[in-house]
């Protein structure tokens, strides 16, 4: 009880600062969007409505007054979120269900990129009449599920695909260009022929020229742009530095849905059934994490851990919150909301966010307002309510444990051949749903050649009653 009194009181002492003039109006608005006490009351605004499918991206521009999202209905919408009203809807010319879609800088908001499982990057472009002229950067041979837009510039931007290649676009060119093929690790430091499934990508705020890719193994890598050439036939696989917990070195059986990168070069990690871990810049294994093991790597100290959501059954996102990144937080299976203090992983807040999944957060750039989306066709918007609102639900531990014990469940499991039947029946009909929407699709530009794939439906043991309209990857 004495904390809540502290934060109620902190809370109270700004106000009374800042009506006598002693605190800064940006002073004050940074120090009460940090507080507990704003974070504890956070609570459900209002919902968009306008998507026919899975909301599986959401990003506001860099004033924070329009949130962009893209769905399984391949559509595009830009909101007036204070007002929940749509402002614009389009579609993007992606032939599959849309994972990512980003406001370039410095564009008057004219200018959205967007990625998707058909495997293109997309550029939106926002006429002054009202219409949208939309067409393809580039082309992967897998999915696209994250893109990276570097700080402050209206043209670069980067991708990466489950094909393994990160890509440049320069959107003042027509091209994009590979710059690399994201290989695994060897014991001899050697090339490898195989090739990671890359789920993420994130550009360091403070350095530019520094990005961070994971996906299909437990090793975050992070590679310096100056050391490539713009051509990926010349290049090979350098990271500079790469990140992974202790225990989790050489496991094989986890991969990285996510990154996320705070404003001071921390970098956030969230693994499928595993944890979230925050490394700092000395965290790191060094180039070739298999060369790094025994007693030097035993010297570096353990990353920051959060726990108790779940992360299986999807690619799900996670993210900083506050003005200065003073909060972490993600998605879970179980349909809830995780924020957590950065420092020391105390969770503050627990929420119910979508009645199956919860995917991605987007924080608001200045002030403590959140969206959110996950398998239910709407977005969520949340904000500090006047509102008794209860912080962590009484069964707070419980919904914990029962996530706990659904990692250390699935990680014992083992496929039996009803499940693979399943599975490969759902791949059957995904594919052909996949081919007669490529058929009934007339109006489709010339430039979407074929070479899109069928899902591969990402099997749980869960229930995924309510979720079948919708695209588990």
């Amino acid at each position: 009880m004495k904390r809540l009194y502290k934060s109620t009181d902190d809370e109270f002492m700004e106000f009374h600062k800042r009506e006598i003039g002693v605190s800064q109006p940006r002073n004050f608005t940074r120090r009460i969007s940090a507080s507990e006490v704003t974070v504890k009351r956070l609570d459900l605004y209002g919902k968009l409505n306008g998507h026919e499918g899975c909301v599986n991206t959401i990003d506001f521009n860099a004033t924070g007054d329009v949130l962009v999202s893209g769905s399984d209905d391949r559509r595009v919408i830009l909101w007036d979120w204070a007002t929940r009203k749509s402002k614009l809807s389009y579609s993007s010319g992606h032939m599959d269900n849309i994972f990512q879609a980003r406001f370039m800088p410095f564009t008057d908001d004219r200018k959205v990129v967007t990625a998707a499982a058909d495997g293109q990057v997309r550029l939106g472009l926002l006429l002054e009449n009202g219409h949208v002229e939309t067409k393809r950067l580039g082309k992967h041979q897998g999915r696209v599920h994250n893109l990276a837009v570097e700080p402050g510039s209206p043209y670069i931007l980067y991708s990466c695909s489950e094909d393994g290649f990160v890509q440049h676009y320069d959107l003042r060119s027509n091209s994009a260009t590979k710059i690399l093929c994201c290989s695994s690790f060897t014991e001899n430091n050697k090339q490898s022929s195989s090739s990671v499934r890359l789920n993420s990508i994130v550009i360091d705020p403070r350095n530019p020229n520094y990005f961070a890719v994971g996906g299909s193994d437990e090793y975050a890598r992070v590679y310096d742009i100056r050391m490539y050439q713009m051509e990926a036939s010349h290049n090979t696989d350098r990271p500079i530095n790469t990140f992974c917990p202790h225990h989790l070195i050489e496991t094989h059986d986890v991969h990285i849905t996510a990154l996320a990168y705070s404003s001071s070069s921390e970098l956030l990690v969230s693994y499928n059934d595993e944890l979230i871990y925050l490394f700092q810049k000395n965290m790191g294994l060094g180039p070739s994490p298999l060369s790094s093991q025994g007693e030097d790597a035993k010297k570096l100290d353990e990353p920051q851990v959060y726990s108790g959501h779940r992360n299986s059954r999807t690619v799900k996102g996670v993210s900083f919150f506050g003005p200065g990144d003073e909060y972490v937080m993600s998605g879970s299976d179980c349909g809830r909301i995780f924020i957590w203090k950065k420092k020391g992983a105390k969770l503050v807040r627990l929420m119910v966010g979508d009645r199956h999944i919860v995917n991605q957060l987007a924080p608001h750039p200045y002030i403590p307002v959140l969206a959110t989306c996950g398998i239910e066709k709407t977005i969520k918007l949340w904000t500090p309510s006047s509102k008794n609102v209860t912080p962590l639900p009484r069964d707070a531990q419980k919904i914990m444990e029962a996530n706990k014990q659904g990692r250390e469940d699935h990680s014992r499991a083992t496929l039996t051949p009803d499940v693979i039947m399943h599975v490969l029946r759902m791949h059957r009909r995904q594919a052909l749903a996949y081919v007669e929407r490529r058929q009934t699709r007339g109006d489709i530009e010339s430039d979407e050649d074929d070479g899109g794939e069928a899902y591969v439906l990402g099997f749980s043991d869960g229930d995924t009653e309510g979720a079948s309209e919708c695209s588990i990857s």
